[in-house]
Parts: C-alpha cells; structure tokens; sequence
C-alpha cells in the first residue's frame, strides 16, 4: 500500500526495488575500476575449482575443456599438487637462485631425463622460456665466430609470447600492431612449407624456431615429416633448431615432448603452461654444447625456480612418466577427434575441420568463434578460440569421454539453436 508522508498524510507510490546485481557484476565493476582493460575477457569471475570443473561467484557449474589454456594438465586443485605446494609453503619459498634448492634440482633431473636435453634452465613463463631460446641461439653464433648470425627463421600464424622479441617472431601481424619499431632478427615463411624455410636461409640465419602445434594459430600441426626436414637442415647448414613446446609439452600430445613423435632432438626448447598444473614456471631445456654459451652472468630471472612451483611441477612430471596416462592422453584426443567429425558429418555447412593431437584439439568453424564460445559459456560450457574461427579445446588429462561427449552436445546445441 502506498505509505502516508509524516507532515502531511498525503501518500506518495513506493519505490521500485532495484533488481540485485549479481557476485559477477560486483566483481566485473571493480576489475574495470582498477585493471588495465587489455583483454577480452568473458564476463564471469571464477571463484572455485575441482579437477575439470569450476565455479563462478554466483555458484554456477562449468564444464571446463580448456584448462586454463593447457595449463591445469592434471586438473583443478589436484590433491597431491596441493599437497606439496603447502607443505613447501610451511618449510621455505624464496631463495633467489644465489643458492641452489632441492626442488628445482629434482626438476632438472626428470625435464632432461624425459626429453634428452641435459640441461634446464629455469624461468617464470613461456614468453621468458622462448626468450631464453632467442638469446641462446645469438650467443652460441657469437661464440662460434659466427657474429653476423643472428636471424631467426619463425613461421606466419606461429605465437611466441609478448614480451617485444618474442612478439616479434610471432608470425601475426596484429599482436605486433603499435609496438613499432620491432627488433630485426626475425624472418616469417608459411608454417609446413619446407621449400619457404630453404629460401629464407641466408648467411645472417642463426637458428628456425617453430611449434610442433600452432596452438594460437587455429591448433594446426606440423605436416608429417615437417620436424624431421627441418632438423636436417639445420644439420645441414649449422644452424640451431629450436622448439616452442609451451603448449604441446609435459604429455599434452601422449608424448612427454611434441617433437617426440618426429623422432627427432631439437637443440633446445621452451616449456611452461602445463608444467606447473597452473602454477606460474618456465623452463628451457638445451643440449650440453649450446648450453656451454650461457656462462655464468649472462642470463638469469629472480623467480625462476620457485621453489612452491617447482614442487608442483615435480608432481605433475611423477603422473607424466606414467605411460599409462600418455596412453589415455592419446586415446581420449582420437576420441574427441572421432566424435568431432560425427559432428562435422552432421553440420557440414557449420563446421570446417576437426583437427590436434592428443588432448590439444580444434573445431574449425565457417563462422567466428567469439560468439559460439560466449553461447558455451551460457550453457555451462568453458572453451576458447583459437585464431578468428576456431574453438579450442585442451581439458585437464584427467578429463573423461563422458565429459568430451558433453561438450560436444553442448557445442552441437550452440551451433544449431531451436
């Protein structure tokens, strides 16, 4: 009823209560009061996680496939991983790599012992970790007597970090937009195409650097035989090989490493996401004679080596020396592959290609991605795009074929609406 004023006795409508603004909401206006506006970012704030699911702050439930972009390999808040990050909270966290500490050294010892690379060093992501690999090839050239070799071959829709040389090999033109002038050293081709990388070697040629999948660049893989060639050539022409396994490794393929299933030992690679199950860490990995060129001084980082990470990552590398979950790895992305091109079979005007390895996979579209992957989000679905048309999908390796065929309904659903 309408309430009588105090002076007066007159009546005056009651107010409309004002619709309650959601946890989300509250949240999202503080982050756009206070962080820098420099991604794209969907409109939930996560709050609670558990092995391939998550929460929001209002309590909703997602499906989570793409694991913090191949990032929680071994799930959200995996017990042993928390297990030994907090005990290594309550015991030490911070040296400085003036000393040396237990669990990077643990962590050495398997990352060469995996890859058959006998050297790691280590750093806090995959842009610094590639970073390492541009500084390492200029220095081992300068100490071959080769000083005019600094260029390094990469490769269009290649991605390499953002940091200003690692944008620069990046072989997409809008990541680089604005930072101008770019660093020289950097020489784009066609990725696949081996006749493009024989032209582009030149006597400036220190090294190619190339990811055995183009996670950012639409989750493409390497064309068979594709490594293998590369490797000979750089034996060919002493160059250095460089690998970019920032996504693809710590058993993402079924294989420790990528570039394991070429046969084949790059000189040196670069490591990151998966490694610490979604605690920050970064690695190089190169062989003995390149890693004669980074004497003491000449490169270092504050954080690398963490010890709380690197604890972390020594549990993730005990289930990845596990062939039996390389294996399941594997099965599970020929399975999400095989069910993804049922879906294609169905919607053959609607979705382009079906392609990855292992549990690193892509549904290329004939429309954009954005707004499919924001439908997703709606029904409880979490992917990402990689390039314009493509849906990204890189779950925890715990992930089951129950929860791979709900996020292809879920897709199915968003792509054919009633």
């Amino acid at each position: 009823m309408p309430t009588p004023t105090a002076s007066t006795g007159s009546t005056q409508p009651e107010p409309t209560p004002a619709s309650p603004r959601s946890q989300n909401d509250l949240w999202m206006e503080k982050a756009k009061a206070h962080l820098l506006q420099n991604y794209k970012q969907q409109p939930i704030t996560l709050v609670r996680g558990k092995g391939t699911r998550l929460w929001d702050a209002d309590g909703k439930e997602y499906l989570d496939l793409l694991g913090g972009i191949a990032t929680c390999a071994l799930g959200h808040c995996h017990p042993e991983v928390v297990a030994a990050a907090k005990a290594q909270l309550d015991t030490l966290w911070h040296v400085s790599n003036v000393y040396y500490s237990e669990p990077s050294i643990d962590l050495a010892a398997q990352l060469t012992a995996l890859s058959g690379l006998p050297r790691a060093f280590f750093c806090n992501s995959g842009a610094e970790a590639n970073e390492a690999l541009i500084k390492l090839s200029r220095k081992v050239m300068k100490d071959r007597g080769s000083p005019e070799r600094f260029e390094i071959i990469t490769f269009e829709n290649s991605f390499h970090g953002r940091t200003l040389a690692t944008v620069t090999a990046t072989g997409q033109p809008k990541y680089q937009k604005g930072f101008e002038p770019l660093p020289a050293g950097f020489v784009h081709v066609p990725y696949g195409d081996l006749e493009a990388v024989r032209k582009a070697v030149g006597p400036s040629t220190a090294a190619i650097l190339v990811e055995p999948i183009q996670g950012e660049g639409g989750v493409r893989v390497a064309p068979p035989g594709f490594l293998k060639a590369l490797r000979e050539l750089c034996d060919e022409r002493g160059m250095l090989l460089l690998v970019d396994e920032v996504q693809t490794g710590i058993g993402r393929t079924g294989k420790p490493f990528a570039f394991q299933h070429d046969g084949i030992l790059p000189d040196a690679i670069s490591l990151a996401k998966a490694l610490g199950n979604g605690l920050p860490i970064g690695a190089m990995l190169c062989s003995e004679e390149t890693s004669k060129s980074l004497t003491s001084g000449t490169h270092g980082s504050t954080f690398g080596g963490n010890l709380v990470s690197a604890t972390a990552a020594n549990v993730v590398l005990r289930y990845i020396r596990d062939p039996q979950m390389l294996r399941e790895v594997q099965e599970k992305g020929e399975y999400f592959i095989s069910r993804g091109r049922e879906l294609q079979a169905r919607l053959p005007t609607i979705i382009k290609d079906v392609r990855g390895r292992g549990l690193l996979m892509g549904i290329e579209l004939n429309q954009d991605a954005a707004p499919v992957i924001a439908r997703c989000r709606e029904q409880g679905l979490l992917v990402n795009s990689a390039g314009e048309k493509t849906v990204r999908f890189a779950p925890a390796y715990i992930v089951t074929r129950e929860e791979l065929d709900e996020g292809l309904r879920i897709l199915e659903r968003v792509l054919t609406p009633a």
